[in-house]
């Protein structure tokens, strides 16, 4: 059995393993984007999303494998190493966010991502026509409400 992964606070020494999750899990879980998009946003999410959010990483084997950035209310991302899928990882990212009302904005094409926060108690209610690239890719806005 393997022992579970280990949630911790995010360091500023996290950040390029966690933008190589980022990237892996990206091109894993949004094959509709180009390799170049992925370039053009590594830079925000180095530069802008990593220092302005408060991240929780999923630490397995001493190394992380995970982390999920909230900013506010918003989930701005939660990301798996693939090597790591379907472990419980996710679960328990989200679970670590306690009973605070929270939402997420996923890619509409994102089928298996959509399910994951459906599990987790995340109902749609919206949608954007593009994302926040500019990019026609919709984009489902999910709101899990806050637990008693």
């Amino acid at each position: 059995m393997r022992p579970p992964a280990i949630l911790r606070p995010y360091s500023p020494d996290d950040a390029p393993a966690c933008l190589a999750i980022w990237r892996r899990a990206s091109e894993a879980g949004h094959p509709f984007l180009t390799s170049e998009d992925l370039d053009a946003d590594a830079a925000l999410v180095r530069d802008v999303y990593l220092p302005a959010a408060a991240i929780t990483v999923a630490e397995f084997a001493g190394r992380p494998a995970g982390f999920v950035a909230l900013l506010d209310r918003l989930i701005g991302g939660l990301f798996v190493d693939p090597d790591h899928h379907r472990r419980g990882i996710g679960a328990a990212l989200v679970a670590s966010l306690g009973d605070a009302a929270l939402d997420v904005e996923v890619y509409a094409r994102n089928n298996p991502a959509r399910a994951f926060y459906a599990a987790q108690g995340f109902r749609e209610t919206s949608c954007r026509l593009v994302d926040d690239r500019g990019r026609d890719e919709p984009l489902v806005c999910m709101t899990r409400a806050a637990r008693a």
